[in-house]
């Protein structure tokens, strides 16, 4: 039968082509236009730790002093070298990284080659296992290489393809601003999206390219980048940053359990209480910990303008829909003489309405192969835009699939009402009227 129903569909299209091209058209504008910014919201909204974003916080601390104080007032985006530091040898948490970016003139130890600048990220030893970052060559450093504050590197794979030609470069030196690293590993291609665990460098800006211990790039005096807050005496003068009363650094902990977050939690309430007593912390204890998801939706890290545009995609495709409804009903009720007949030949009800759905189905199959090609086209134009994400707009497979899928699924609901209405047109009334 479903043969027989997909002929008689055909027939049917290609007896009303104009009409018929409407309803594709209808359906393909609404599909291209709605998948185009549902892809590019999925891309920036995506969980950039699938599985294990539920275990990976975000820790905060207040310890600013008490100049425009304000009940509820928001706390630090970041924390102080002090604070970063005591937290960091608690060891309270399963992994805790503590970093900063920065950015450094990188070149071989070759004469002969021109120093570039690259993004850097200083940091600690466990950022490689807690953000699950793969290695294509060797590994990240130790906790020991951390406290010995050793001249170690790892770089990414597109560095060491232009430095060493994709090479293992491990054992292998790279200057970063005149001073010589030891390469110990080299990342496979990973460019987390967003790019969560520093939001200061931009919320989809790319990988780092050379990561360094924090101490060592102390020690080193790289450059730093991203934001700054200071109060009081605080200055910012780069070689005070340890001592002075300014946020600056970010830390991450990983806590596998509910019941290992709560106790860190209580952990953070105690400390800020005991640097409140110790006269550090002038204003009421106040910490807050969000998980990563959550991380990223107080810092509202998606656009508004991207949810605004999906909203806006959707009430068009609900245009198209009320249209290829109107254009639907017109097609089937015209031919109620034909389906009338069928009717008085012995042709149930059902089997009449599975034949105008099978017809309204071939619809959204064409329109999606249809909207689907403006999707691309869609999304190649939002690569045109100078705005930091959107060289992320692709269409991946699950965005596909549900492009073909949300096309036919909405053309069958389009088509129940006009089926409706012209399977229940009276037999009788139509062939005595031909």
């Amino acid at each position: 039968m479903f043969g027989y129903y997909m002929e008689l569909a055909l027939r049917s299209l290609k007896r009303s082509r104009a009409l018929t091209a409407l309803m594709i058209l209808a359906i393909a504008l609404g599909i291209g236009a709605c998948m185009t910014t549902l892809t590019v919201l999925h891309v920036l909204s995506g969980d950039p730790l699938p599985g294990r974003s539920a275990t990976v916080f975000y820790p905060q601390l207040d310890p600013r002093d008490m100049t425009d104080y304000e009940p509820g007032t928001d706390l630090p985006d970041q924390i102080t070298w002090v604070d970063g530091m005591n937290l960091l040898r608690s060891h309270r948490a399963d992994r805790q990284a503590l970093m900063v970016g920065g950015q450094v003139a990188t070149q071989t130890t070759d004469e002969h080659t021109d120093p570039f600048f690259t993004q850097a990220r200083y940091t600690t030893a466990d950022f490689f296992p807690m953000f699950d970052t793969p290695f294509r060559y060797g590994q990240g450093w130790s906790s020991a290489e951390d406290d010995a504050r050793s001249r170690v590197a790892v770089i990414s794979s597109e560095l060491n393809d232009r430095l060493f030609n994709g090479q293992d470069s491990t054992g292998r030196t790279v200057r970063a601003d005149g001073n010589d690293l030891r390469v110990i590993g080299v990342l496979k291609h990973w460019r987390p999206v967003p790019h969560f665990f520093d939001l200061n460098m931009g919320n989809y800006s790319g990988s780092e390219d050379i990561y360094v211990p924090l101490g060592t790039a102390r020690d080193l005096h790289l450059a730093r980048m991203g934001g700054i807050s200071c109060w009081g005496k605080g200055s910012g003068e780069e070689s005070k940053m340890e001592t002075a009363q300014c946020t600056w650094l970010q830390f991450w902990v990983q806590l596998d359990s509910p019941a290992k977050a709560s106790a860190y939690l209580d952990f953070l309430t105690h400390y800020a209480q005991e640097q409140k007593a110790a006269g550090r912390f002038e204003r009421p204890a106040n910490v807050r910990m969000l998980d990563l998801m959550g991380w990223m939706n107080d810092q509202k890290v998606v656009p508004g303008d991207v949810r605004l545009q999906a909203w806006l995609a959707l009430g068009f495709f609900a245009v198209c829909l009320i249209n290829t409804i109107g254009l639907m009903l017109a097609k089937f009720m015209r031919r109620s003489g034909e389906l009338s007949v069928r009717r008085a030949l012995g042709a149930s009800r059902g089997s009449v309405f599975m034949q105008l759905l099978m017809e309204a189905g071939m619809v959204g199959v064409v329109g999606g192969l249809a909207g689907l090609f403006l999707a691309w086209f869609g999304l190649w134009l939002v690569r045109l835009q100078p705005a930091m994400y959107a060289q992320l707009a692709h269409l991946d497979v699950p965005m596909l699939c549900l492009t073909i899928a949300l096309a036919i699924g909405a053309t069958l609901l389009a088509g129940v009402l006009p089926a409706w209405r012209a399977c229940h047109v009276a037999p009788a009334l139509q062939l005595k009227s031909q």
